[in-house]
Protein backbone atom coordinates (compact mmCIF):
# COMPACT_ATOMS: atom_id res chain seq x y z
CA UNK A 1 0.00 0.00 0.00
CA UNK A 2 1.13 4.01 -0.72
CA UNK A 3 1.47 4.40 2.84
CA UNK A 4 2.69 8.35 1.88
CA UNK A 5 -0.77 8.70 0.23
CA UNK A 6 -2.84 7.43 3.65
CA UNK A 7 -0.66 9.61 5.69
CA UNK A 8 -1.84 12.62 3.50
CA UNK A 9 -5.15 11.24 3.31
CA UNK A 10 -5.65 10.29 6.65
CA UNK A 11 -3.75 14.00 7.76
CA UNK A 12 -6.61 15.75 5.74
CA UNK A 13 -9.67 13.67 7.00
CA UNK A 14 -8.62 14.16 10.38
CA UNK A 15 -8.30 17.92 10.06
CA UNK A 16 -11.36 18.18 8.27
CA UNK A 17 -13.24 15.88 11.84
CA UNK A 18 -11.53 18.31 14.14
CA UNK A 19 -12.92 21.33 12.33
CA UNK A 20 -16.53 19.85 12.37
CA UNK A 21 -15.95 18.60 15.73
CA UNK A 22 -14.97 22.53 16.51
CA UNK A 23 -18.13 24.13 14.83
CA UNK A 24 -20.10 21.39 16.56
CA UNK A 25 -19.02 22.87 19.83
CA UNK A 26 -18.89 26.35 18.92
CA UNK A 27 -22.40 25.81 18.07
CA UNK A 28 -23.29 23.97 21.20
CA UNK A 29 -24.92 26.01 23.75
CA UNK A 30 -27.33 23.90 26.07
CA UNK A 31 -28.71 20.40 26.77
CA UNK A 32 -30.48 20.48 23.71
CA UNK A 33 -27.96 21.47 21.27
CA UNK A 34 -25.88 18.92 22.71
CA UNK A 35 -28.57 16.42 22.52
CA UNK A 36 -30.28 17.24 19.79
CA UNK A 37 -28.20 19.71 17.76
CA UNK A 38 -30.58 22.68 18.11
CA UNK A 39 -33.04 21.07 16.17
CA UNK A 40 -32.73 23.09 12.81
CA UNK A 41 -30.40 20.78 10.42
CA UNK A 42 -30.88 20.83 6.99
CA UNK A 43 -32.13 17.95 4.87
CA UNK A 44 -28.49 16.99 3.32
CA UNK A 45 -27.24 16.60 6.74
CA UNK A 46 -30.20 14.84 8.06
CA UNK A 47 -30.44 12.29 5.46
CA UNK A 48 -26.67 11.72 5.07
CA UNK A 49 -25.86 11.66 8.75
CA UNK A 50 -28.92 8.85 9.23
CA UNK A 51 -27.74 7.28 6.03
CA UNK A 52 -24.04 6.80 7.64
CA UNK A 53 -25.28 5.83 10.70
CA UNK A 54 -26.96 3.36 9.41
CA UNK A 55 -24.72 1.88 7.31
CA UNK A 56 -21.65 1.08 9.32
CA UNK A 57 -18.05 -0.76 8.79
CA UNK A 58 -20.50 -3.66 9.97
CA UNK A 59 -22.36 -3.38 6.61
CA UNK A 60 -19.28 -3.45 4.50
CA UNK A 61 -16.75 -5.38 6.39
CA UNK A 62 -19.18 -7.89 8.02
CA UNK A 63 -22.29 -7.97 5.33
CA UNK A 64 -20.12 -7.55 2.83
CA UNK A 65 -18.23 -10.35 3.46
CA UNK A 66 -21.13 -12.15 4.58
CA UNK A 67 -22.17 -11.53 0.82
CA UNK A 68 -19.15 -13.27 -0.62
CA UNK A 69 -19.76 -16.14 1.80
CA UNK A 70 -23.36 -17.09 1.41
CA UNK A 71 -24.24 -15.08 -2.22
CA UNK A 72 -26.39 -12.06 -3.37
CA UNK A 73 -29.40 -13.03 -1.54
CA UNK A 74 -28.32 -10.01 0.67
CA UNK A 75 -29.39 -7.53 -2.49
CA UNK A 76 -32.92 -8.31 -0.30
CA UNK A 77 -31.83 -6.66 2.86
CA UNK A 78 -30.14 -3.66 1.15
CA UNK A 79 -33.94 -3.50 -0.51
CA UNK A 80 -35.56 -4.21 2.59
CA UNK A 81 -33.24 -1.19 4.05
CA UNK A 82 -34.63 1.05 1.57
CA UNK A 83 -38.29 0.45 1.81
CA UNK A 84 -38.14 0.12 5.84
CA UNK A 85 -35.19 2.14 6.93
CA UNK A 86 -35.66 4.63 4.45
CA UNK A 87 -39.17 5.26 2.79
CA UNK A 88 -41.34 3.95 5.68
CA UNK A 89 -39.69 4.99 8.83
CA UNK A 90 -39.32 8.34 7.12
CA UNK A 91 -42.77 9.16 5.47
CA UNK A 92 -45.13 7.04 8.39
CA UNK A 93 -42.54 7.18 11.21
CA UNK A 94 -40.70 10.28 11.20
CA UNK A 95 -42.90 13.37 11.42
CA UNK A 96 -44.78 12.01 13.72
CA UNK A 97 -41.91 11.22 15.97
CA UNK A 98 -40.48 15.25 15.27
CA UNK A 99 -43.61 16.56 16.30
CA UNK A 100 -44.26 14.75 19.62
CA UNK A 101 -40.84 15.08 20.71
CA UNK A 102 -41.26 18.93 20.08
CA UNK A 103 -44.20 19.17 22.00
CA UNK A 104 -43.12 17.43 25.10
CA UNK A 105 -39.38 18.58 24.88
CA UNK A 106 -38.28 15.10 24.91
CA UNK A 107 -34.22 15.13 23.92
CA UNK A 108 -33.40 11.33 23.36
CA UNK A 109 -35.64 8.29 22.63
CA UNK A 110 -35.98 7.36 25.94
CA UNK A 111 -37.13 10.37 26.88
CA UNK A 112 -39.81 10.68 24.18
CA UNK A 113 -41.51 7.01 25.44
CA UNK A 114 -40.93 7.92 29.15
CA UNK A 115 -43.08 11.48 28.64
CA UNK A 116 -45.19 9.85 25.77
CA UNK A 117 -46.44 6.91 28.61
CA UNK A 118 -46.01 9.82 31.49
CA UNK A 119 -43.87 7.10 33.05
CA UNK A 120 -40.66 7.21 34.61
CA UNK A 121 -40.53 3.42 34.84
CA UNK A 122 -40.82 3.27 31.23
CA UNK A 123 -37.69 6.23 30.63
CA UNK A 124 -35.64 3.76 32.96
CA UNK A 125 -36.20 0.63 31.22
CA UNK A 126 -35.42 1.52 27.90
CA UNK A 127 -32.43 2.99 28.85
CA UNK A 128 -31.04 0.37 30.31
CA UNK A 129 -32.16 -1.62 27.26
CA UNK A 130 -30.09 0.69 25.17
CA UNK A 131 -26.72 0.90 27.38
CA UNK A 132 -26.74 -2.85 27.87
CA UNK A 133 -27.74 -3.91 23.59
CA UNK A 134 -25.86 -1.19 22.60
CA UNK A 135 -22.01 -2.08 23.08
CA UNK A 136 -23.05 -5.40 21.41
CA UNK A 137 -23.16 -2.97 18.62
CA UNK A 138 -20.25 -0.49 18.98
CA UNK A 139 -18.05 -3.29 19.30
CA UNK A 140 -19.19 -5.05 16.16
CA UNK A 141 -18.34 -1.51 14.45
CA UNK A 142 -14.87 -1.53 16.25
CA UNK A 143 -14.27 -4.83 15.24
CA UNK A 144 -14.79 -3.99 11.30
CA UNK A 145 -12.64 -1.33 11.36
CA UNK A 146 -9.84 -2.84 12.86
CA UNK A 147 -10.28 -6.13 10.89
CA UNK A 148 -8.73 -3.81 7.77
CA UNK A 149 -5.77 -1.62 9.64
CA UNK A 150 -4.68 -4.62 10.98
CA UNK A 151 -4.53 -6.31 7.15
CA UNK A 152 -3.43 -3.65 5.06
CA UNK A 153 -1.45 -1.60 7.77
CA UNK A 154 0.31 -4.70 9.68
CA UNK A 155 -1.01 -3.11 13.04
CA UNK A 156 -1.65 -5.30 15.68
CA UNK A 157 -5.32 -5.95 16.07
CA UNK A 158 -4.89 -4.15 19.41
CA UNK A 159 -3.79 -0.84 18.18
CA UNK A 160 -6.47 -0.58 15.77
CA UNK A 161 -9.29 -0.72 17.93
CA UNK A 162 -7.42 1.85 20.21
CA UNK A 163 -6.74 4.01 17.24
CA UNK A 164 -10.82 3.99 16.27
CA UNK A 165 -11.85 4.31 20.11
CA UNK A 166 -9.20 6.83 20.82
CA UNK A 167 -10.14 9.26 17.41
CA UNK A 168 -13.60 9.02 17.88
CA UNK A 169 -14.31 9.18 20.94
CA UNK A 170 -12.53 12.81 21.06
CA UNK A 171 -14.46 14.43 19.12
CA UNK A 172 -18.21 13.01 20.12
CA UNK A 173 -17.54 13.94 23.52
CA UNK A 174 -16.38 17.69 23.13
CA UNK A 175 -19.10 18.15 20.74
CA UNK A 176 -21.95 16.14 21.39
CA UNK A 177 -24.58 15.65 18.26
CA UNK A 178 -24.09 18.67 16.09
CA UNK A 179 -20.67 17.52 15.63
CA UNK A 180 -21.96 14.01 15.18
CA UNK A 181 -24.35 14.56 12.58
CA UNK A 182 -21.70 17.82 10.65
CA UNK A 183 -18.90 14.85 10.39
CA UNK A 184 -21.22 12.22 9.64
CA UNK A 185 -22.76 14.43 6.53
CA UNK A 186 -18.80 14.15 5.79
CA UNK A 187 -17.83 11.07 6.09
CA UNK A 188 -21.15 9.91 4.27
CA UNK A 189 -19.88 12.03 1.03
CA UNK A 190 -16.71 9.75 1.28
CA UNK A 191 -18.27 7.07 1.33
CA UNK A 192 -20.65 6.79 -1.38
CA UNK A 193 -17.46 8.08 -3.28
CA UNK A 194 -15.27 5.38 -2.27
CA UNK A 195 -18.01 2.79 -2.70
CA UNK A 196 -18.80 4.05 -6.49
CA UNK A 197 -15.35 4.00 -7.18
CA UNK A 198 -15.16 0.28 -5.85
CA UNK A 199 -17.77 -1.11 -7.87
CA UNK A 200 -16.51 0.27 -10.76
CA UNK A 201 -12.94 -0.80 -10.22
CA UNK A 202 -13.96 -4.67 -9.05
CA UNK A 203 -16.22 -5.13 -12.51
CA UNK A 204 -12.53 -3.75 -14.65
CA UNK A 205 -11.11 -6.76 -12.57
CA UNK A 206 -12.56 -9.03 -15.11
CA UNK A 207 -12.14 -7.62 -18.32
CA UNK A 208 -12.99 -11.31 -20.45
CA UNK A 209 -16.23 -11.79 -18.97
CA UNK A 210 -18.28 -9.44 -20.98
CA UNK A 211 -19.74 -6.89 -18.33
CA UNK A 212 -22.20 -7.94 -15.70
CA UNK A 213 -23.83 -10.63 -17.81
CA UNK A 214 -20.74 -12.43 -17.95
CA UNK A 215 -19.68 -12.17 -14.20
CA UNK A 216 -23.02 -12.95 -13.13
CA UNK A 217 -23.13 -16.50 -15.16
CA UNK A 218 -19.20 -17.06 -14.29
CA UNK A 219 -20.52 -16.83 -10.36
CA UNK A 220 -23.63 -18.96 -11.07
CA UNK A 221 -21.16 -21.31 -13.14
CA UNK A 222 -18.79 -21.96 -9.83
CA UNK A 223 -19.22 -25.17 -7.67
CA UNK A 224 -20.03 -23.74 -3.64
CA UNK A 225 -18.01 -25.29 -1.34
CA UNK A 226 -18.61 -28.59 0.04
CA UNK A 227 -19.59 -27.23 3.75
CA UNK A 228 -22.09 -24.47 2.67
CA UNK A 229 -23.80 -26.84 -0.03
CA UNK A 230 -24.24 -29.46 3.00
CA UNK A 231 -26.08 -26.36 4.61
CA UNK A 232 -28.21 -25.39 1.80
CA UNK A 233 -25.80 -22.97 -0.51
CA UNK A 234 -27.19 -23.35 -4.10
CA UNK A 235 -24.59 -20.92 -5.02
CA UNK A 236 -23.75 -17.24 -5.41
CA UNK A 237 -26.54 -16.07 -8.00
CA UNK A 238 -29.30 -17.60 -6.30
CA UNK A 239 -31.04 -18.01 -3.11
CA UNK A 240 -30.11 -21.25 -0.72
CA UNK A 241 -32.63 -24.27 -0.12
CA UNK A 242 -35.42 -22.99 1.57
CA UNK A 243 -36.04 -23.98 5.40
CA UNK A 244 -32.06 -24.88 4.99
CA UNK A 245 -29.80 -23.57 7.87
CA UNK A 246 -28.31 -21.24 5.49
CA UNK A 247 -31.64 -19.77 4.51
CA UNK A 248 -32.74 -19.58 8.25
CA UNK A 249 -29.26 -17.33 8.85
CA UNK A 250 -29.56 -15.34 5.62
CA UNK A 251 -33.58 -14.30 5.76
CA UNK A 252 -34.38 -14.76 9.46
CA UNK A 253 -31.41 -13.26 10.82
CA UNK A 254 -29.52 -11.15 8.36
CA UNK A 255 -32.58 -9.76 6.13
CA UNK A 256 -35.22 -9.63 8.48
CA UNK A 257 -33.32 -8.81 12.08
CA UNK A 258 -32.08 -6.05 9.96
CA UNK A 259 -34.56 -4.61 7.91
CA UNK A 260 -36.79 -4.89 10.57
CA UNK A 261 -34.66 -3.83 13.68
CA UNK A 262 -33.76 -0.28 11.89
CA UNK A 263 -37.64 0.69 12.98
CA UNK A 264 -36.57 1.04 16.36
CA UNK A 265 -32.54 2.01 16.65
CA UNK A 266 -32.72 4.89 19.24
CA UNK A 267 -29.36 6.45 17.05
CA UNK A 268 -31.25 6.66 13.96
CA UNK A 269 -34.90 7.72 15.74
CA UNK A 270 -33.26 10.65 17.14
CA UNK A 271 -32.45 12.42 13.55
CA UNK A 272 -36.08 12.53 12.68
CA UNK A 273 -35.77 14.79 16.59
CA UNK A 274 -33.09 17.00 14.97
CA UNK A 275 -35.62 18.13 12.13
CA UNK A 276 -37.01 21.54 12.34
CA UNK A 277 -39.93 20.81 10.40
CA UNK A 278 -41.83 17.89 7.75
CA UNK A 279 -40.71 19.60 4.73
CA UNK A 280 -36.82 19.08 5.85
CA UNK A 281 -37.87 15.27 6.78
CA UNK A 282 -38.98 15.00 3.63
CA UNK A 283 -36.59 16.60 1.71
CA UNK A 284 -34.10 13.90 3.86
CA UNK A 285 -35.60 11.08 2.11
CA UNK A 286 -33.86 10.45 -1.36
CA UNK A 287 -30.43 10.99 0.08
CA UNK A 288 -31.21 8.64 2.26
CA UNK A 289 -32.13 6.24 -0.16
CA UNK A 290 -29.54 7.07 -2.53
CA UNK A 291 -27.09 6.57 -0.17
CA UNK A 292 -28.02 3.20 1.14
CA UNK A 293 -28.48 1.97 -2.69
CA UNK A 294 -24.91 3.38 -3.41
CA UNK A 295 -23.29 1.64 0.12
CA UNK A 296 -25.27 -1.32 1.28
CA UNK A 297 -26.20 -2.65 -2.17
CA UNK A 298 -22.60 -2.18 -3.90
CA UNK A 299 -20.94 -3.89 -1.35
CA UNK A 300 -23.81 -6.70 -1.41
CA UNK A 301 -22.76 -7.32 -5.11
CA UNK A 302 -19.30 -6.29 -4.69
CA UNK A 303 -18.75 -9.30 -2.24
CA UNK A 304 -20.18 -12.37 -3.92
CA UNK A 305 -17.82 -11.04 -7.44
CA UNK A 306 -14.64 -10.86 -5.22
CA UNK A 307 -15.00 -14.89 -5.35
CA UNK A 308 -14.26 -14.83 -9.11
CA UNK A 309 -10.52 -12.93 -8.05
CA UNK A 310 -9.92 -15.34 -5.33
CA UNK A 311 -10.52 -18.50 -7.57
CA UNK A 312 -8.12 -16.33 -9.74
CA UNK A 313 -5.73 -15.68 -7.06
CA UNK A 314 -5.54 -18.80 -5.35
CA UNK A 315 -7.63 -22.02 -6.94
CA UNK A 316 -10.21 -21.42 -4.60
CA UNK A 317 -13.59 -19.19 -3.44
CA UNK A 318 -13.05 -16.58 -0.48
CA UNK A 319 -14.77 -18.32 2.35
CA UNK A 320 -12.90 -21.95 0.96
CA UNK A 321 -9.04 -19.64 1.29
CA UNK A 322 -9.96 -17.71 4.48
CA UNK A 323 -12.58 -18.88 6.63
CA UNK A 324 -13.73 -16.03 8.16
CA UNK A 325 -15.75 -13.63 6.95
CA UNK A 326 -14.84 -10.32 8.37
CA UNK A 327 -11.50 -10.57 6.51
CA UNK A 328 -13.03 -11.16 3.18
CA UNK A 329 -13.60 -7.88 2.30
CA UNK A 330 -10.40 -6.39 3.57
CA UNK A 331 -8.21 -9.63 2.01
CA UNK A 332 -9.52 -8.56 -1.56
CA UNK A 333 -9.25 -4.88 -1.34
CA UNK A 334 -5.67 -5.47 -0.13
CA UNK A 335 -4.70 -7.84 -2.70
CA UNK A 336 -6.50 -6.66 -5.91
CA UNK A 337 -5.62 -3.34 -5.92
CA UNK A 338 -2.65 -2.57 -4.01
CA UNK A 339 -0.34 -3.86 -6.27
CA UNK A 340 -1.90 -2.45 -9.72
CA UNK A 341 -2.43 0.11 -11.10
CA UNK A 342 -5.26 1.24 -8.64
CA UNK A 343 -2.88 0.99 -5.89
CA UNK A 344 -4.23 4.06 -4.58
CA UNK A 345 -7.57 3.11 -3.99
CA UNK A 346 -6.26 1.03 -1.23
CA UNK A 347 -5.25 4.00 1.25
CA UNK A 348 -8.76 5.62 -0.28
CA UNK A 349 -10.44 2.81 0.75
CA UNK A 350 -8.59 3.21 4.36
CA UNK A 351 -10.55 6.54 4.77
CA UNK A 352 -14.31 4.97 3.36
CA UNK A 353 -13.85 2.47 6.34
CA UNK A 354 -12.58 5.08 8.57
CA UNK A 355 -15.45 6.91 7.71
CA UNK A 356 -17.90 4.20 8.00
CA UNK A 357 -16.93 2.98 11.59
CA UNK A 358 -16.62 6.90 12.80
CA UNK A 359 -19.75 7.88 11.58
CA UNK A 360 -21.79 5.40 12.94
CA UNK A 361 -19.66 4.69 16.56
CA UNK A 362 -19.97 8.57 16.91
CA UNK A 363 -23.66 8.09 16.93
CA UNK A 364 -23.81 5.15 19.05
CA UNK A 365 -21.44 6.37 22.01
CA UNK A 366 -23.84 9.50 21.82
CA UNK A 367 -26.51 7.27 22.64
CA UNK A 368 -24.68 5.56 25.01
CA UNK A 369 -23.75 8.45 26.76
CA UNK A 370 -26.98 10.25 26.86
CA UNK A 371 -28.58 7.16 28.15
CA UNK A 372 -26.50 6.75 31.02
CA UNK A 373 -26.14 10.25 31.84
CA UNK A 374 -29.75 11.92 30.85
CA UNK A 375 -32.27 9.22 31.03
CA UNK A 376 -30.94 6.29 33.64
CA UNK A 377 -30.04 8.74 36.15
CA UNK A 378 -32.81 11.51 35.12
CA UNK A 379 -35.46 8.80 35.23
CA UNK A 380 -33.92 7.19 38.85
CA UNK A 381 -34.04 10.68 40.34
CA UNK A 382 -37.46 11.50 39.21
CA UNK A 383 -38.57 8.03 40.69
CA UNK A 384 -36.54 8.84 44.09
CA UNK A 385 -38.21 11.83 44.54
CA UNK A 386 -41.39 12.88 41.98
CA UNK A 387 -42.03 16.08 43.12
CA UNK A 388 -38.61 17.46 42.33
CA UNK A 389 -37.26 18.00 38.91
CA UNK A 390 -34.08 16.96 38.41
CA UNK A 391 -30.80 19.04 37.69
CA UNK A 392 -29.19 16.93 34.35
CA UNK A 393 -25.89 18.67 32.91
CA UNK A 394 -23.94 18.00 29.82
CA UNK A 395 -20.51 17.10 32.03
CA UNK A 396 -22.50 13.80 34.03
CA UNK A 397 -23.34 12.71 30.11
CA UNK A 398 -19.33 13.29 29.03
CA UNK A 399 -18.00 11.45 31.72
CA UNK A 400 -20.53 8.54 31.46
CA UNK A 401 -20.47 8.39 27.72
CA UNK A 402 -16.06 7.80 28.09
CA UNK A 403 -17.15 5.10 30.72
CA UNK A 404 -19.52 3.42 27.98
CA UNK A 405 -16.64 3.92 25.05
CA UNK A 406 -14.59 2.17 27.14
CA UNK A 407 -16.70 -1.00 28.20
CA UNK A 408 -17.80 -0.73 24.35
CA UNK A 409 -13.65 -1.48 23.61
CA UNK A 410 -13.34 -4.40 26.09
CA UNK A 411 -16.23 -6.17 25.03
CA UNK A 412 -14.39 -5.46 21.44
CA UNK A 413 -11.42 -7.49 22.63
CA UNK A 414 -13.38 -10.17 23.81
CA UNK A 415 -15.56 -11.33 20.86
CA UNK A 416 -15.02 -14.06 18.68
CA UNK A 417 -14.02 -14.21 14.96
CA UNK A 418 -16.60 -14.31 12.60
CA UNK A 419 -19.06 -11.96 14.72
CA UNK A 420 -19.31 -8.18 13.19
CA UNK A 421 -22.90 -9.39 11.35
CA UNK A 422 -24.28 -11.48 13.59
CA UNK A 423 -23.70 -9.05 16.65
CA UNK A 424 -25.34 -6.22 14.04
CA UNK A 425 -28.79 -7.93 13.58
CA UNK A 426 -28.37 -9.83 17.75
CA UNK A 427 -28.80 -5.82 18.34
CA UNK A 428 -31.18 -4.26 15.78
CA UNK A 429 -33.23 -7.74 16.91
CA UNK A 430 -33.47 -6.80 20.27
CA UNK A 431 -34.17 -3.20 19.87
CA UNK A 432 -37.60 -4.14 17.63
CA UNK A 433 -38.51 -7.06 19.67
CA UNK A 434 -37.90 -5.15 23.55
CA UNK A 435 -39.33 -1.59 21.56
CA UNK A 436 -40.79 -1.23 18.36
CA UNK A 437 -44.27 -2.26 19.54
CA UNK A 438 -44.05 0.42 22.64
CA UNK A 439 -42.48 2.63 20.10
CA UNK A 440 -45.53 2.33 17.60
CA UNK A 441 -48.24 2.77 20.40
CA UNK A 442 -46.65 6.16 21.38
CA UNK A 443 -46.97 7.36 17.92
CA UNK A 444 -50.14 5.79 16.95
CA UNK A 445 -52.64 4.78 19.44
CA UNK A 446 -55.19 7.70 20.22
CA UNK A 447 -54.79 6.72 23.78
CA UNK A 448 -50.60 5.25 24.65
CA UNK A 449 -51.58 3.78 27.96
CA UNK A 450 -48.23 2.89 30.26
CA UNK A 451 -48.90 -0.34 31.38
CA UNK A 452 -49.57 -2.12 27.94
CA UNK A 453 -46.06 -0.60 26.89
CA UNK A 454 -44.17 -1.65 30.22
CA UNK A 455 -45.51 -5.79 29.46
CA UNK A 456 -44.61 -5.37 26.01
CA UNK A 457 -41.41 -4.20 26.59
CA UNK A 458 -40.14 -6.35 29.37
CA UNK A 459 -42.06 -9.50 27.19
CA UNK A 460 -39.85 -8.65 24.09
CA UNK A 461 -36.88 -8.55 26.16
CA UNK A 462 -37.54 -11.69 28.19
CA UNK A 463 -38.72 -13.71 25.09
CA UNK A 464 -35.57 -12.53 23.06
CA UNK A 465 -33.33 -13.34 25.84
CA UNK A 466 -34.74 -17.20 26.44
CA UNK A 467 -34.73 -17.83 22.90
CA UNK A 468 -31.32 -16.40 22.58
CA UNK A 469 -29.60 -18.33 25.72
CA UNK A 470 -31.67 -21.49 24.86
CA UNK A 471 -32.68 -22.23 21.91
CA UNK A 472 -31.60 -20.15 19.07
CA UNK A 473 -28.08 -22.34 18.23
CA UNK A 474 -26.00 -19.92 16.77
CA UNK A 475 -25.70 -17.88 19.75
CA UNK A 476 -26.23 -20.60 22.67
CA UNK A 477 -23.84 -23.01 21.33
CA UNK A 478 -21.23 -19.52 22.24
CA UNK A 479 -22.55 -18.81 25.12
CA UNK A 480 -22.57 -22.05 26.84
CA UNK A 481 -25.11 -21.16 29.35
CA UNK A 482 -27.50 -23.76 27.95
CA UNK A 483 -24.92 -26.50 27.89
CA UNK A 484 -24.02 -25.44 31.85
CA UNK A 485 -27.68 -25.91 32.86
CA UNK A 486 -28.92 -28.75 30.39
CA UNK A 487 -26.16 -30.69 28.61
CA UNK A 488 -27.21 -29.44 25.44
CA UNK A 489 -26.26 -26.53 22.99
CA UNK A 490 -30.13 -25.85 22.36
CA UNK A 491 -33.13 -27.33 23.72
CA UNK A 492 -35.59 -27.57 20.84
CA UNK A 493 -33.65 -29.47 17.27
CA UNK A 494 -34.56 -28.16 14.24
CA UNK A 495 -36.25 -25.82 12.80
CA UNK A 496 -36.62 -24.25 15.75
CA UNK A 497 -32.99 -23.67 16.86
CA UNK A 498 -32.18 -22.17 13.29
CA UNK A 499 -35.19 -19.32 13.72
CA UNK A 500 -33.87 -15.94 14.78
CA UNK A 501 -35.06 -14.64 18.10
CA UNK A 502 -36.77 -11.56 16.09
CA UNK A 503 -39.95 -13.57 14.67
CA UNK A 504 -40.10 -15.29 18.31
CA UNK A 505 -39.93 -12.60 20.65
CA UNK A 506 -41.05 -9.59 18.21
CA UNK A 507 -44.55 -11.60 17.77
CA UNK A 508 -44.94 -11.93 21.72
CA UNK A 509 -43.91 -8.33 22.79
CA UNK A 510 -46.87 -6.97 20.09
CA UNK A 511 -49.41 -9.58 21.12
CA UNK A 512 -48.76 -8.73 24.79
CA UNK A 513 -49.07 -4.86 23.71
CA UNK A 514 -52.46 -5.46 21.69
CA UNK A 515 -53.99 -7.45 24.72
CA UNK A 516 -52.78 -5.46 27.49
CA UNK A 517 -54.63 -2.14 25.74
CA UNK A 518 -57.60 -4.60 25.49
CA UNK A 519 -57.70 -5.28 29.14
CA UNK A 520 -56.21 -1.70 30.15
CA UNK A 521 -58.32 0.45 27.94
CA UNK A 522 -61.42 1.73 30.02
CA UNK A 523 -59.00 2.47 32.58
CA UNK A 524 -58.85 6.20 33.41
CA UNK A 525 -56.04 8.43 31.99
CA UNK A 526 -55.53 11.93 31.30
CA UNK A 527 -52.27 11.90 29.25
CA UNK A 528 -52.63 13.89 25.56
CA UNK A 529 -53.28 11.58 22.64
CA UNK A 530 -50.87 10.44 19.97
CA UNK A 531 -53.19 12.41 17.71
CA UNK A 532 -52.73 15.61 19.83
CA UNK A 533 -49.38 15.17 20.25
CA UNK A 534 -48.06 15.05 16.79
CA UNK A 535 -51.23 17.58 15.56
CA UNK A 536 -49.96 20.52 14.13
CA UNK A 537 -47.66 23.01 15.79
Amino acid sequence: MNTAAFAVLTILYIIAVIYLGYLGWKKTRGSEDYMLAGRKLSPWVIGLSYGATFISVSAIIGFGGQSAKLGMGLVFLAMLNIAVGVLLAFIVFGGRTRKMAKKLNAVTFPDLLGKCYNSNIIHLITGITILVAMPLYAAAVLIGGSEFLSITLGLSYNSALIIFTVVTAVYVIVGGLIAVMYTEAMQGVIMIGGMVVLFILTYSLFPDLGGLTGINEALSNMTPPADLVSQGMTGWTSMPTFGSPIWYTLVTTMILGVGIGVLAQPQLVVRFMTAKDDKTLKRSIPIGGIFILLTAGIIYTVGPMSNLWFVDTYGVDAWSYLHNVDQIIPAFIDGAFSNSLFGLFVPIFMIVLLSAAMSTLSSVFHSLGTSAGFDIYKSVQKIRHPDVEPKTSMKLTKYAMLVMIILSLALAFCMPANIIARATAMYMGLCACALLPAFCMALFSKRPLEKPALWSILSGIVSWFIWTVFVHIAESSQLGICRAIFGVDALLGQPWQLIDPLLIALPISTAVMIIGWALCRNSADTRLTSRELSGKE
